[in-house]
């Protein structure tokens, strides 16, 4: 696991577009395409608004999710709401290309199997992502993968849902998906995410986000996050 220390979240956000923005490039011009899957949370809304000034070939990038509340179209808890607000409105996307987690279905359960499909449709069966964007939480979660919750023993699907969690019940990508990712992105910012930081730094099994596969992982933290966390730590940035 590759781990990069920065100043603060401002430069955090602004490094990590500018990777996803190369993994782009360089996925696009190896497979004519780059699928990327953003996760949940108010962390990356400034990564996103700087990736949306990056100048990448737009018609070949295709943005998936990594998880979603279920909520109205629109809601502030969907995830997708921020995610238009702070990319989509500000690229040029046809509506193919944004793979939105269908919460809004009746059958919720169906609705997982057929954004499984989707994602085979665009990744190739099994679906591959060329970047999975996660997030880490003070009880160690990652994605809507958390504590206790059955979910997290999900190994025949790709695509799952979880059960109430913040008031919330959400549709998520399973350990399969994640770890057939090629590039793991992993935004650490907050100084309340010190312990489990090092907890997943040490690939710590009882917590969910310790069980994503550490070999792709890149991690980039700010120093909130990061100070305190165990040794290892690439503090050059």
């Amino acid at each position: 696991m590759e781990i990069k220390v920065f100043a603060d979240a401002d430069v955090v956000a602004r490094e990590a577009a500018a990777l996803i923005a190369a993994e782009a490039r360089a996925a696009i011009a190896a497979r004519g395409r780059f699928v990327v899957a953003f996760s949940g949370g108010k962390s990356p809304w400034a990564m996103l608004r700087e990736l949306a000034r990056e100048d990448l070939p737009w018609q070949a990038v295709y943005v998936a999710q990594i998880d979603e509340r279920v909520a109205p179209d629109g809601h502030p808890d969907r995830n997708m709401t921020h995610l238009q607000e702070s990319l989509l409105d500000h690229v040029k996307l046809k509506p193919e290309q944004v793979l939105a987690m269908p919460v809004e279905s009746s059958d919720l359960q169906a609705a997982a199997a057929e954004y499984a499909i989707e994602l085979e449709r665009v990744c190739g069966a099994p679906p591959v992502l060329d970047l999975a964007h996660l997030g880490l939480g003070p009880d160690g979660h990652t994605a809507s993968l958390v504590p206790d919750d059955p979910v997290l023993g999900v190994t025949d699907r790709d695509v799952a849902i979880s059960g109430p969690y913040q008031g919330r019940q959400r549709m998520t990508l399973t350990y399969p998906m994640l770890n057939r990712a090629r590039r793991v992105l992993w935004l650490l910012t907050g100084g309340d995410k010190k312990s489990m930081v090092a907890r997943l730094l040490a690939g710590d099994p009882t917590i969910p986000a310790g069980r994503v596969a550490s070999e792709p992982a890149l991690v980039f933290a700010d120093k909130a996050a990061s100070d305190g966390s165990g040794v290892g730590w690439d503090k050059t940035a």
